[in-house]
């Protein structure tokens, strides 16, 4: 287990933690949170050693192997496949061991060692390690053909999935993950989800995805006024727990304070008359005593809104038989290549559509919202845009655009010119840039900071259109929230591409997904959208088995949007769309309420086939077994009854859905 003992922790003048007294379990899933700044970095640090209490202990097993994500990548020459199995670092340590036994010269005891030491490599498992190396880097987004590829040859972001791969390939009985999901797409981030359900070890994540918490974690670390507690359950548990504290200790303060004024008062009355003279004293000294609760935050949680667009052009957008994709300069003729992403696109986007944009990394999502923008001209076909559009586009490079030298309120002045200066200021307060934060240089500004300021320069401009690219990188748990509410209540179009569950759920009520070079629409949901990945994954390790002519048959994913040749075939196209919309969203909680009955009755199957193995078993009729056998007939008696309502359940729902047709 890992013990905090009275650990206070400063980092120059400014305290993180003090006294704090914690125990973590041994194959704990632990979620690590708290506000910017309140030192979750700082206790990841204390525990790989780099950092040290300045009062107290942190203990742990010290045979214990410990496994982090590097925040550095060398450009090595190196392979990704040898760079992510070089995580195993026990493994690397006994090829080193073998390959200076077999450089020295041919002796019995030599031989020996070197057969002692091929048997080791077998105990680690040297002879799958390409295996398990390849699978962790298929899961993480790479191809097999990047797997050969240098470590220099890739981008910033697939270097840190790399080092993401070194740490998974450790094996630890402590991984620390600090925010792994900011660089993974939905696919990646929906994979290693289900892979760190099965890791044995004690697991503590940093991140701001409480979808990923919910998937991953049984238990929250919440780090607040320089505190660390436990609370049991993922992260929507721990908010339920939290909300009833603050609804406690709001109402503690309360009365507290009534206290103190009726005990202020009695001393203002009565401190200056002698014969009660005492009795104030008194009081004074029960004032002076008196336990001050922590109080709740004045400052209401940061929120914003999208101000109502100007206008509302129907349809807003239109794509008939377009080809997205790159026009690649030669260095030697300068003449141009075409290199085509997402093909034969046929889409329009209508007035208040919440469309969320799904496919795998590399399917072609950012090409088709940087064409929808127009940072890249269509390669074909005819792209028209309605009268009045005004797009509001969020991607990572907007924010590296920003000018590092100026401040916030420079940036909104040149997207405002001769609007008033308090106005501006105002309108950035809403934001959380007070006081002298708006007139500060954005150079040392947080990721999140950033993030927000640019969030902020779209939301100045009233769009009508949102397309946004991965908006929640580098946001915290409470920007993210507002950053769901503000889009939930948007009154135009939203196009959104995130590896965000719960900002997916909550902001869009259709999706359409990039797969095969292809735009088509998804019929489902998120859940389904997960089953779709590990079908997809499993079709593609099959397909060289397959014949050729049965390939593209091996997973039917939806009808390709058709194209209209004339326009009452439109208007029937649209309105069969609408209608099979709203029957799939009747139909939808439907079949969901039938899926979680199903896992119910198994679960409930699973228990009673448990107890009847027992009740077989004669021994279980001895005396000495009463009260045990007593048991297990009134569980099984609960059981059945439990059981056989919730298959009249399921019968019920299966009757509503039949009705709904």
């Amino acid at each position: 287990m890992i013990r905090f003992l009275q650990v206070v922790l400063a980092r120059g003048t400014k305290p993180l933690f003090d006294n704090v007294d914690i125990t973590l379990n041994p194959g704990d899933k632990i979620g690590l949170i708290g506000s910017n700044g309140a030192g979750k970095s700082s206790l990841f640090a204390m525990l790989r050693g780099e950092l040290h209490p300045d009062q107290g202990s942190i203990e742990f097993p010290a045979k214990w192997q410990l496994a982090h994500v590097a925040q550095e990548t060398p450009a090595l020459d190196r392979s990704a496949i040898d760079y992510a199995i070089d995580g195993d670092t026990e493994l690397r340590k006994l090829e080193a061991q073998l390959a200076e036994l077999e450089s020295q010269p041919e002796t019995m005891e030599n031989g020996i060692a070197i057969g002692e030491m091929y048997g080791a490599l077998a105990d680690a498992d040297a002879y799958t390690v390409r295996s398990r190396g390849e699978q962790l880097l298929l899961g993480l987004g790479f191809t097999i053909e990047q797997m050969e590829q240098s470590v220099a040859s890739f981008s910033g972001g697939w270097r840190m999935r790399l080092n993401l791969a070194q740490a998974l390939m450790c094996k630890s009985d402590l991984l620390l993950l600090d925010e792994p999901t900011n660089h993974l797409d939905l696919d990646a981030i929906i994979w290693l989800e289900e892979w760190l359900k099965r890791y044995a070890g004690t697991l503590i994540i940093i991140s701001h995805d409480r979808d990923f918490l919910d998937g991953v974690v049984n238990v929250i670390a919440h780090i607040d006024e320089r505190k660390l507690k436990r609370y049991s359950g993922n992260y929507s548990s721990f908010e339920r727990q939290r909300n009833a504290q603050l609804i406690l200790a709001a109402s503690a303060i309360e009365k507290q304070t009534r206290k103190r004024d009726h005990l202020q008062s009695f001393i203002s009355r009565f401190a200056a008359k002698a014969s009660k003279a005492k009795q104030a004293q008194s009081r004074i000294k029960a004032l002076a005593k008196m336990e001050e609760l922590a109080p709740l935050r004045a400052a209401a949680e940061f929120s914003f809104e999208f101000r109502e667009p100007l206008s509302a052009p129907n349809p807003m957008l239109v794509m008939e038989d377009v080809d997205c994709g790159y026009r690649i300069e030669s260095k030697t003729d300068h003449s141009f290549t075409e290199k085509k992403i997402v093909g034969n696109v046929n889409f329009s986007l209508q007035i208040g559509q919440r469309i969320g944009l799904l496919g795998v990394n590399g399917a072609g999502k950012s090409t088709l919202i940087k064409t929808l923008v127009g940072d890249i001209a269509p390669l074909s076909g005819m792209m028209e845009t309605g009268k009045g559009l005004s797009i509001g586009y969020f991607a990572q490079h907007q924010v590296e655009m920003l000018r590092h030298e100026e401040s916030p309120l420079w940036h909104l002045a040149h997207i405002a010119p001769g609007v008033r200066e308090q106005e501006l200021r105002n309108f950035l307060g809403g934001f959380n840039f007070p006081g002298n934060m708006v007139t500060s240089s954005i150079a040392p500004f947080s990721g999140g900071e950033k993030a927000r300021l640019a969030l902020a320069m779209i939301v100045w401009q009233r769009p009508n259109l949102l397309l946004l690219d991965e908006p929640t990188n580098h946001l915290d748990l409470e920007t993210r929230e507002a950053l769901t509410d503000a889009l939930a209540q948007f009154e135009g179009t939203l196009v959104v591409v995130s590896h965000d569950r719960h900002l997916l759920r909550a902001t869009t009520d259709q999706f359409i997904i990039v797969a095969d070079g292809k735009l088509e629409p998804f019929d489902g949901d998120l859940d389904d959208y997960k089953d779709w990945l590990f079908k997809n994954k499993l079709a593609k390790e099959a397909a060289p088995a397959l014949p050729a002519s049965k390939k593209a048959d091996a997973l039917p994913l939806a009808k390709p949007i058709p194209v209209a040749d004339k326009a009452d075939n439109k208007e029937q196209r649209r309105k069969e769309t609408e209608d099979k919309q709203k029957l799939a969203t009747q139909r939808k909680p439907i079949e969901n309420q039938i899926k979680r009955l199903e896992e119910q009755m198994a679960k409930l199957n699973t228990k009673k086939q448990a107890i009847g193995v027992q009740l077989e078993d004669s021994n279980i009729y001895n005396d000495a077994n009463k009260d045990k056998l007593k048991a297990l007939l009134l569980d099984q008696a609960y059981l059945i009854k439990e059981l056989g309502q919730v298959e009249a359940d399921w019968l019920e729902q299966q009757e509503f859905l039949e009705a709904v047709g």
